[in-house]
């Protein structure tokens, strides 16, 4: 799968959070991923498959925190130096912003021209990213959005596909999230007052008192420190929430508004550790300890059709592989008669999940969705013509999403270093950015963005093909043709092993082309390497149980480093490929320890570094967002994690009245 900001790995619309995301492929992703409902931008999103790796479920587990007695209530406001944090809007920090910013043109002019030039593409997103003026929105107006893939699950602390952050971002229910700047804040639509203490252990956070769930039960703070306790619950298969979850002592909830969260630590990351997903205690509470996969019990199956949901719209629903259709919930703008928030723009949301592009593009071109994530061949040659431009416009901006090849060190073939520099050094970067992806990627050399505060000061040079070298490389890991049959082989446990393995992508053509280019690159050095397309949701489960040899994927790049440990952290959830180096561990421990960002972001360049070093992926692009709108849509402003995944992201999107 792709993601979509892989982003994960993000936040969602103006009313949800953080995450991260896995990307597999160009174009869409499921980390997508993987930003920020459950957690906007914390954790990457993922992309190539993004489920959730099944742990031991034994009723003896134990818990994965400590219990603890928290103080009274009292005794913390007397002893604690509380400083405020912001509590913000994200739609109305967006209105303060284009207030101050000049329109390049017009509306008509915009939806007249043809992006086809830097200019062209500022002047659409300067006149089309505007919000709405007072009563210029159609708040009845649907919008049929495009999605790669499936949800693994609607349960929002299952969250970790791009898919599911897009779709669960507007089901889920959350108090934190970020802005484009990718700094936090509360969220006004959720939030009366956050506090943090001047020693760095304690979050506390007064929630507002006319929340309530899509079943009218009220939003309570029982319900954050319940959530907390499930997400911790070892049994429960969540690996893209738990991580920086399990660095706080505990959640605590005084009354019904009131929560603090209780740090071990005063780490630079607890800013987004307290930012995880909430379900419901009164619909969990009784079901969730019966079966903590969350899935199998009936209970849990019923649930998953119709789950009871927290945020602004609501599941009416669910064709599996077909469609996910919500709707905006009045209970969410609407408490007891009093209007108590805005209403979302949209009153319907219609998610088509289209796994093929050349099909999502006919879909587009007729009218039957309202966007889409462009592929490298689709903008520069089949969105130029009226055809196209009928009734879309396209728009592209830098997003921080990076592809690899991802190599299983537990495999006999890739636990040398030398063999994955091999692989490395043997694949054509120039024909793959320039042929396949038409010169509109920019060569990756490892997991953070080049213009991100965390980078190597001292830029990482992108690999080059070198045939000489990788062959170099193979000899002296023992990987030599003993037998004269075309084909490098090596004595493993006392038999001739040929270097033959497979890859596994998604089923989407650029990924399989992308595949296949390093299939021929493999045969000039006498490597065999077969290209298996699977289903994305077969993807999603193999590279979650880790039954690869290699894959093709991505990530959607978190908003602070650290959410990236869950990745290459020795025995992480989303270590899809086993990697283990005791100094990369040692880093990121030191890294949430550090304070000052200066002495954080060098922690991180070396890790990047080593990474590099060790080519665990070998890593191949960065991919800008490049998005098909209808004319119709207004309102889309680009992030670093692309469109939808930060606040306000999706919720500024709107339909003009007719």
């Amino acid at each position: 799968m792709q993601t979509r900001s892989e982003q994960e790995p993000g936040r969602w619309p103006r009313w949800t959070l953080a995450a991260a995301v896995l990307i597999a492929g160009c174009g869409k992703s499921p980390n997508d991923d993987l930003g920020v409902g459950p957690k906007v931008d914390v954790k990457p999103e993922l992309s190539t498959s993004d489920a959730v790796l099944k742990q031991p479920m034994t009723p003896a587990a134990q818990p994965a925190t400590e219990p603890f007695e928290p103080p009274p209530l009292a005794d913390l406001d007397a002893k604690a130096s509380w400083i405020d944090r912001p509590v913000k809007d994200g739609l109305v920090l967006l209105r303060a912003a284009q207030a101050a910013e000049q329109v390049l043109c017009s509306v008509a002019d915009a939806v007249a021209l043809k992006n086809d030039s830097a200019e062209n593409n500022g002047k659409i997103l300067s006149a089309l990213g505007r919000l709405p003026a007072e009563s210029e929105a159609d708040t009845q107006a649907r919008i049929d959005r495009h999605v790669v893939g499936d949800l693994g699950s609607t349960n929002p602390i299952m969250i970790s596909t791009s898919a599911e952050f897009d779709i669960l971002g507007l089901t889920g229910f959350g108090l934190f999230s970020f802005g484009r700047d990718l700094e936090p804040f509360a969220s006004a639509e959720t939030v009366v007052s956050w506090q943090t203490s001047a020693d760095g252990l304690l979050d506390k956070v007064v929630m507002r008192d006319d929340l309530v769930w899509s079943d009218g039960t009220p939003i309570t703070a029982h319900d954050i420190a319940f959530s907390y306790t499930v997400i911790m619950d070892p049994r429960v298969p969540v690996p893209a929430v738990r991580s920086g979850t399990d660095q706080m002592k505990g959640v605590h909830a005084y009354d019904n508004q009131t929560i603090v969260f209780f740090h071990k630590e005063p780490l630079a990351t607890n800013v987004w550790n307290i930012n995880f997903p909430v379900l419901p205690q009164h619909v969990y509470e009784t079901t969730w300890e019966k079966d903590p996969t969350l899935k199998d019990s009936p209970e849990h199956v019923a649930l998953e059709q119709s789950p009871v949901v927290g945020g602004p719209y609501e599941i009416v629903d669910r064709t599996r592989g077909q469609q996910i259709v919500l709707r905006r919930r009045e209970s969410w703008s609407s408490v007891d008669g009093k209007k108590v928030r805005d209403e979302p723009f949209f009153k319907e949301v219609r998610f088509r999940i289209i796994e093929d592009p050349n099909t999502s593009l006919l879909a587009i071109k007729a009218g039957d969705i309202h966007e889409m994530i462009l592929t490298p061949e689709q903008w520069t040659t089949q969105t130029t013509g009226d055809d196209f431009y009928e009734r879309n416009t396209k728009a592209t901006a830098p997003e921080w999403v990076s592809f690899h090849f991802g190599w299983n060190i537990e495999s006999p073939f890739f636990a040398d270093r030398r063999v994955r520099r091999a692989m490395s050094y043997a694949f054509d970067y120039d024909e793959m950015l320039e042929k396949l992806c038409y010169g509109l990627y920019q060569p990756c050399a490892g997991n953070f963005p080049e213009d991100s505060w965390m980078s190597p000061k001292k830029k990482l040079v992108p690999y080059k093909q070198d045939l000489d070298t990788a062959e170099a490389l193979l000899d002296e890991a023992g990987w030599i043709d003993h037998d004269n049959d075309g084909i490098r082989d090596k004595e493993i446990d006392g038999r001739l092993v040929p270097f033959e393995f497979s890859i596994l992508t998604n089923q989407q053509p650029l990924r399989i082309a992308i595949c296949v280019l390093m299939k021929d690159c493999l045969d000039r050095i006498g490597v065999r390497m077969n290209v298996k397309p699977v289903e994305s949701t077969v993807l999603q489960d193999l590279t979650q149980k880790r039954k690869f040899q290699a894959y093709f994927g991505g990530w959607g790049s978190g908003v602070d480093p650290d959410s990236s440990e869950n990745i290459w952290k020795t025995g992480a959830m989303r270590n899809f490929v086993n990697y283990a180096n005791p100094e990369v561990d040692r880093l990121f421990e030191e890294g949430r320890r550090e304070l000052d960002r200066a002495k954080r972001a060098a922690k991180y360049a070396r890790i990047q570094e080593i990474l590099y070093e060790d080519q665990p992926y070998t890593w191949l692009f960065w991919r800008n967002s490049f998005y098909g709108f209808s004319k119709r849509l207004r309102g889309y402003v680009f992030s670093p994690r692309g469109p939808f995944h930060y606040s306000p992201g999706f919720g500024s999107l709107w339909m003009p009245s007719e």
